[in-house]
């Protein structure tokens, strides 16, 4: 057995079994706890957030960013690659109705973040230069009380996304952009590194500006290009729903065979692809939700829950409609290969196209909100000194990434991964009387 043998072996055990049940556990469990407060608040939630957007005039600086700037920060880093190929490949190794599980873990995943945002608005603090910072580290060090499962924290997602995953992604552009426009992989990376440099060196403010205007033009790309693909294949929309209720509970009958899943396979591939999309419990959101300048926490607990619905229910959903809908899923073409086949039997030759251009902005957003979570915690382990070797770094690694196809980069980016959530769900679970009693004092003052 080889080390990529024995990487794959820690994942399967990792994602397959204790990192599914923890991270739906703990949604679960603050989901009844905070009495479906995803239900009771979620008009309130999309008042929060869609009420007084300002697309310009609001300036991100050391103090923080507006409530809007920060969710779209996050929206960034949650709305990536996953929702192109992540649903297409849950679909395929899970049979059409591993998306009910898809749903339901992210409606019980709105609890998680909701709480997530909360301890990261309770705990943030001032950097040495005044900037407000924020996320897991702080909660678990200030709040939980543990510095080692801090810097363990910080230490796993710093590798996990700043590095192994900006590599994942700007892997993922260069095979879409030589595939779709014959571009060599080096020019891609090169180019990406360039872009985020430009981004990264900005700071906070010119990183706020960038997403808050990007994600509503990339969503709102994708969303009109799905809806003219569902347009043309109107009367395979109630089928699709079929596949997806009955394949729940009988992967074979919802594709005839086509599809050899089981229910445990549809429960596992579904609630696995769904957690990995929206990011809840993992311990990334948070650093973005830390730096909302609201009255209350709960705030922007309310926003962070609008962020797992925009990416499962609104985003990752267009997805799974187009493939089902356009009938071309076969049992053998999944990932990124099966999103493209699907827009492509509607749009033709453009669809290779469109969907290498979507993924370009999915894929980047993702690459700036991960640099971001990167460099607070790269604030927290070092300080400011920290920061000029770490955006190096993130550049050259979108160079590299670009140019490799290495599968244990892949395994590893999954394997730190999970590493970085099972902290964070401990603090999670240990400090939950902090985010009842937010909830709390926002419910009394809304009164």
């Amino acid at each position: 057995m080889d080390v990529l043998d024995i990487i794959k072996f820690i994942n399967s055990i990792l994602w397959n079994y204790v990192l599914i049940f923890l991270l739906c556990g703990t949604g679960i469990y603050y989901t009844f706890r905070l009495r479906f407060v995803q239900v009771r608040y979620f008009t309130k939630a999309l008042n929060q957030v869609f009420g007084g957007i300002k697309f310009f005039g609001e300036k991100a600086g050391k103090e923080g960013m507006s409530s809007f700037q920060s969710l779209a920060t996050a929206i960034a880093a949650q709305v990536g690659t996953g929702n192109l190929a992540g649903a297409a490949t849950a679909i395929v190794s899970g049979g059409p109705g591993a998306i009910l599980w898809m749903w339901m873990s992210a409606f019980f995943g709105m609890g998680t973040i909701f709480a997530e945002a909360i301890l990261a608005q309770v705990y943030k603090k001032k950097d040495l230069d005044g900037q407000v910072v924020g996320g897991p580290a702080y909660y678990i060090s200030s709040g939980f009380g543990s510095r080692k499962l801090a810097v363990f924290f910080s230490v796993a997602i710093i590798v996990a996304l700043g590095f192994i995953g900006n590599m994942v992604q700007s892997n993922s552009i260069s095979d879409a952009f030589e595939k779709a426009f014959n571009i060599p992989s080096l020019y891609v990376g090169i180019g990406l590194a360039i872009l985020g440099g430009l981004i990264f060196f900005g700071g906070i403010g010119r990183i706020a500006s960038f997403t808050e205007k990007i994600v509503p033009i990339m969503a709102v790309l994708y969303i009109v290009g799905g809806l003219c693909v569902l347009f043309m294949n109107l009367d395979m929309i109630i089928p699709a729903f079929k596949m997806i209720f009955v394949g729940a509970f009988n992967p074979r009958a919802a594709t005839g065979g086509l599809i050899g899943a089981t229910v445990k396979e549809a429960v596992r591939y579904g609630v696995a692809r769904g957690l990995f999309s929206n990011e809840a419990g993992m311990g990334s959101t948070p650093h973005a939700h830390a730096v909302a300048k609201v009255r209350y926490p709960a705030e922007q607990g309310l926003a962070a829950m609008i962020g797992v619905f925009v990416d499962t229910f609104i985003v990752l959903n267009m997805t799974v409609f187009v493939i089902l809908a356009t009938g071309v899923l076969d049992g053998q073409t999944t990932g990124i290969a099966l999103t493209q086949k699907a827009f492509t039997s509607a749009f033709g030759a453009f669809g290779d196209t469109f969907v290498a251009i979507c993924l370009f902005f999915f894929a980047f957003s993702t690459v700036v909100g991960w640099y971001y979570f990167g460099e607070a915690n790269i604030r927290y382990l070092f300080k400011l000194k920290g920061l000029t070797p770490y955006r190096i770094l993130v550049m050259l690694f979108i160079v590299l990434g670009a140019t490799l196809k290495v599968e244990l980069v892949w395994e590893l980016a999954d394997t730190f991964n999970g590493l970085m959530v099972i902290p964070n769900l401990i603090a999670l679970l240990g400090l939950a009387k902090v985010v009842s009693r937010e909830l709390e004092k926002f419910s009394e003052c809304e009164k």
